[in-house]
């Protein structure tokens, strides 16, 4: 059988500080920042979504707070859904009871429950494929999450951690490098800033050399 080689241009994509969302994105109550992209497919509810975050496809996020320049991969659950394991049935019936006609509204309170175990993530963290992020979580800013890790605790800046339970595998720097990025905050540098010093963004050493007090 004989192979065709096929070369595909790709369209360059070109993002604005108006956020791109994708047209089957679905966004309930969710404040986006500027130079932001939301993947296909994606449903977030009550979510802030700071300046240049992205997620790609079929991302679910509830009830969180993600930092700036964070980067999501497909498939990632944030702050998935409790049921009321405390009471005698778990189903969403007893919360979700008007779709059911067992009353005329909703259980209001158990989603106020559900909305106070907000999760909150810092910036420049990179969370990849297929990662469950458990209600109430913390994730310090600059740090990795290795792909399909089920995120159950809070989790230090710039630390790296992967596995069922996530649990940390090691640092990305030193304990006085990480301190000195988190001073310096290069994240809340407005856009004329950042367009200036963005080629000073790849070598840490001169960075924090040159940025840290």
């Amino acid at each position: 059988m004989a192979l065709t080689y096929i070369h595909h241009e790709m369209k360059k994509k070109l993002l604005t500080a108006e956020p791109t969302i994708h047209e089957t994105a679905a966004l309930h109550k969710c404040y986006i920042g500027e130079w932001t992209e939301i993947g296909a497919r994606t449903r977030m509810n009550e979510v802030t979504f700071g300046d240049y975050s992205y997620c790609t496809d079929e991302v679910q996020i509830n009830y969180a707070e993600i930092g700036k320049f964070c980067s999501i991969a497909s498939h990632v659950c944030i702050n998935p859904g409790n049921h009321p394991m405390w009471r005698v049935t778990q189903h969403h019936a007893t919360y979700r009871r008007a779709a059911y006609q067992l009353a005329e509204t909703d259980d209001m309170e158990f989603f106020e429950w559900r909305r106070s175990r907000k999760v909150t993530i810092g910036h420049d963290v990179w969370i990849g494929h297929g990662v469950t992020v458990m209600p109430g979580v913390t994730i310090g800013t600059g740090a990795v999450v290795g792909s399909g890790a089920v995120v159950t605790k809070d989790l230090e800046p710039y630390t790296i951690a992967a596995g069922v339970p996530a649990k940390q595998i090691k640092e990305r720097f030193s304990r006085q490098v990480s301190r000195k990025l988190l001073e310096i905050a290069w994240w809340d540098w407005p856009r004329d800033m950042l367009e200036d010093k963005f080629d000073e963004l790849n070598d840490v050493e001169k960075f924090i050399s040159k940025y840290g007090s």
